[in-house]
């Protein structure tokens, strides 16, 4: 073997055993169909596993980032400029997927038989955006399904930690090393991930395989392309931005191991801890990634806008509405990126956003199912859309906050020091 060969092995050893693992699954899933899902328990464990540390991971990592924090300008221009950065990738994305719709319509020649749900409920959406930010009970702040609450908790008591004054060292302190040790344990339990992952992925080809060759399939021949076009054109595009030619190449070297493991568990929240070491590595500053990574796994969703669009035009197709109109269009827009910021960081979140897509355009009950199934079968490669997403949009905030010869010097150096340090190891 080279010395290149050796050199890359070794950069992407843990992506590659990863793949492999999925990949595996997902022929041992296609091989043996439904009997694979006995192998369901090996990924639940691993799933439960991060659910179990993503909650006080998210407490301890805002905590210490904002704790750490003497100028709270610099908060605030971080918070600032994070929103405006997932606002304008999410109507990006949003507009990139009507103009592939109104090329493509998705509902073209699909014929469904619609059922009504058994228990429907009208969306209030001042009750949803009261549950999406706040809890009744501190208890509630203990669930991953009440993510952008604890986000919210967590900010607070890190101004507050920072409003102590010399008195609050000590537990800006504390909270920074159980930063560390939460992320010593994200590692170790990432060892199981192959198995966890090649098993969850088994599980659900075997399961739920069959449904993607149904009525669905033309939405599916639509939607995943433009999600590997968007993760290699705009994501390209976006990391160009915060850094120049090395950016790109050092969000793409560390990308691999967030985007397996969110296509395997399907979740934002699932993801963030591979997504803060992937963020590391590339050379986003530690206040930047703890606080834009754990926001953006709840409000950041690129991938969710472009299925929202998918779903929309998806009805209008069904019930034979002409999705046409600069009115229409804007509408659309603004329920996409509306309800990938309503989404829950856990599989099955998007209920809600298709509630509200539901209830928004007044389509009948029937519509529910018909959308809440479609987002079942493209959910895995809109949370890697979202996730990675999560990751440059961090490299982009650095750019804003940080001037961008300060940003392009960071993903310069960074890009270096792992080049540097990979022929160092081939030496040796």
């Amino acid at each position: 073997m080279s010395a290149k060969s050796k050199e890359i092995f070794k950069t992407y050893r843990f992506p590659i055993i990863l793949i492999i693992s999925i990949v595996l699954g997902s022929i041992i899933g296609l091989i043996f169909g439904e009997k694979a899902v006995v192998l369901k328990p090996f990924g639940d464990v691993f799933l439960n596993l991060m659910f179990t540390i993503v909650v006080p991971l998210v407490f301890v990592t805002i905590t210490s980032a904002v704790s750490k924090m003497a100028d709270m300008k610099r908060l605030g221009k971080i918070l600032g400029n994070l929103l405006l950065v997932f606002m304008i990738t999410g109507m990006i994305a949003s507009v990139v997927m009507i103009f592939t719709v109104k090329i493509l319509p998705p509902a073209q020649g699909v014929d469904l038989s619609v059922g009504l749900p058994e228990v429907a409920e009208k969306l209030n959406l001042g009750d949803q955006i009261v549950k999406a930010i706040t809890v009744g009970d501190f208890t509630g702040l203990l669930s991953k399904r009440n993510m952008l609450p604890l986000i919210f908790f967590s900010i607070f008591f890190g101004i507050c930690v920072t409003l102590l004054g010399e008195k609050g060292k000590k537990i800006s302190e504390g909270l920074s090393l159980l930063s560390d040790l939460f992320m010593k344990m994200v590692s170790i339990i990432m060892y199981y991930a192959p198995i966890g992952l090649g098993a969850y992925f088994a599980s659900l080809i075997g399961e739920f395989g069959p449904q993607l060759l149904g009525s669905y399939a033309r939405s599916m021949l639509i939607y995943y392309p433009i999600c590997i076009l968007y993760f290699g054109i705009a994501f390209t595009a976006y990391s160009y931005y915060a850094g120049g030619k090395p950016a790109i190449k050092n969000y793409f070297k560390n990308i691999i191991n967030p985007a397996a493991t969110a296509i395997a568990t399907q979740s934002s929240i699932a993801t963030l801890p591979v997504n803060l070491d992937a963020a590391k590595n590339i050379g986003v500053p530690e206040d930047i990634r703890d606080i834009v990574l754990p926001i953006g796994a709840t409000m950041h969703m690129d991938g969710s806008c472009l299925a929202a669009i998918l779903k929309i035009s998806f009805l209008f197709g069904i019930y034979n509405m002409p999705f046409e109109g600069i009115g229409t269009y804007a509408t659309v827009i603004v329920v996409s990126v509306l309800s990938g910021v309503v989404m829950s960081g856990v599989p099955g979140g998007g209920l809600i956003g298709e509630m509200l897509i539901v209830s928004l355009f007044g389509f009948p009950l029937e519509a529910f199912p018909i959308i809440a199934t479609l987002g079942f079968l493209v959910d895995p490669p809109a949370t890697m859309i979202n996730a990675t997403g999560d990751t440059v949009a961090s490299m982009m905030v650095t750019r804003i906050v940080e001037g961008k010869e300060k940003a392009f010097e960071r993903f310069s150096n960074k890009s270096k020091k792992i080049n540097v340090e990979s022929k160092k190891l081939d030496v040796a």
